[in-house]
């Protein structure tokens, strides 16, 4: 069975970095599977790129040229939104003819516009979509936050300035309505949470809709000695490290401020504790917030080396994700994995991976005090050896990279077999 996995990037990102690992798995066990991308980064030839052109930077700029104007010439949350009004038309290429399945995950800004999304219908093929947020079932945006316009209709787009009856919004969730028309795509959530919302949204109310975790290999993501880690790494080897970690720190949507507002209130009513607390900060733009919190910091930059990951993953106590709008996040993954507690707010698919005082904790919703506790009590109240050990065995039971490959297998063989 040859599947071709398409994303817009081979490796930046969460949605990419959980597409090449579905590919690994899914060639582990016996599927030709490759993976087409408009930007290559490693030498991969399982991945195929899209001939580089200043076309496809046009492309780019163009699709925000349009929300540019459309959002009366501001630049509010220019990048929180797609229309997918410009692509590539990947239906010629061998890769595509050749494949038995094809098989969608992020294709945002410049891969696929929906005109290329309706040839890929229009072509037979059948088709899985993994959804790693909102876009394919709202109109615009990625996460819709407390908006539910998408269950209905989208318009008044709270993401745009001055969002009115007829935005972009709208239009574009007219247009993904005449896309999916007639269609029969496979549609799959990394979480409980995201299949919930898009069972109730309006765009694919006739559509299949099954729940897959995203995979990680255990082999390479696994409790290591923590002073090696350390000795490597040039960190500390008296303190507990918290790493907190995203491609942008300044990605609001990644809750690093409520992060800084728990470690004040550590600061100030837990001294003692505090003496010997770090904390680690993975992505890009860290150095920004280093005179923010009261602890020491050790920026990291941004990091894609899956080898020095798992050093970082394994020199740290305790990995926390203020998160405030996430789908299954890969980074609780390769921590929980490396045998890392993790603490993070009640949201999205978050709660599906952290088991409450299990091993981890799970914060009630953007409060930095509880957060706090989580902290406080993961290192200093909760058994941290079996909190470890718990973090380990949930990721080997629920995200091996056989048992996830094997539900994707059941899936394309359903389809191969309805399509014959």
């Amino acid at each position: 069975m040859r599947v071709l996995i398409i994303n817009t990037s081979e490796r930046m990102g969460g949605a990419a970095i959980a597409a090449g690992r579905l590919m690994d798995a899914l060639r582990n066990n016996g599927i030709q599977a490759k993976m087409l991308v408009r930007d290559k980064q490693t030498e991969n030839i399982a991945v195929i790129g899209l001939n580089k052109s200043l076309w496809k930077i046009w492309q780019f700029i163009w699709e925000r040229a349009v929300i540019w104007m459309a959002n009366r010439f501001k630049q509010h949350n220019l990048f929180e939104v797609d229309i997918a009004n410009t692509g590539t038309d990947i239906t010629s290429l061998p890769e595509f003819t050749q494949a038995d399945v094809i098989h969608l995950h992020w294709v945002n800004q410049g891969m696929l516009s929906l005109t290329d999304i309706r040839r890929i219908i229009d072509s037979g093929k059948p088709i899985v979509w993994t959804m790693h947020d909102m876009w394919p079932f709202t109109g615009i945006c990625h996460y819709a936050g407390e908006c539910d316009k998408y269950t209905t209709h989208c318009e008044h787009c709270p993401i745009l300035y001055k969002g009115n009856k007829k935005d972009l919004s709208y239009q574009v969730f007219q247009q993904k309505e005449k896309m999916f028309n007639g269609s029969k795509i496979s549609f799959v959530t990394c979480s409980q949470w995201l299949g919930e919302m898009a069972r109730k949204s309006y765009l694919l109310q006739h559509h299949s809709i099954t729940s897959i975790p995203n995979a990680i290999n255990t082999n390479l993501f696994k409790p290591r000695d923590k002073a090696i880690a350390r000795e490597r790494l040039n960190l500390p080897t008296d303190k507990k490290l918290l790493l907190f970690g995203s491609v942008k720190t300044t990605d609001k949507r990644k809750g690093i401020h409520y992060l800084v507002e728990a470690c004040q209130i550590l600061a100030s009513t837990q001294p003692d504790f505090c003496k010997n607390l770090g904390v680690v900060i993975l992505g890009k733009q860290s150095e920004l917030y280093e005179s923010l919190f009261p602890f020491p910091i050790y920026s990291m930059g941004y990091v894609n080396n899956e080898k020095q990951l798992t050093d970082i993953y394994n020199a740290v106590d305790l990995y926390v994700t203020p998160s405030l709008q996430d789908n299954l996040p890969n980074t609780i993954m390769e921590a929980m994995a490396c045998g890392v507690p993790c603490v993070g707010f009640n949201v999205g698919g978050i709660p599906e991976m952290i088991d409450h005082l299990h091993n981890g904790y799970v914060a009630d919703y953007k409060s930095a005090e509880d957060f706090a506790n989580g902290i406080h009590w993961t290192l200093d109240e909760g058994e941290y050896p079996s909190l470890s050990e718990e973090a380990f065995r949930k990721v080997t039971s629920s995200y091996s990279e056989s048992a996830v490959a094997r539900k994707y297998i059941d899936i394309y063989n359903s389809l191969i077999g309805n399509h014959e």
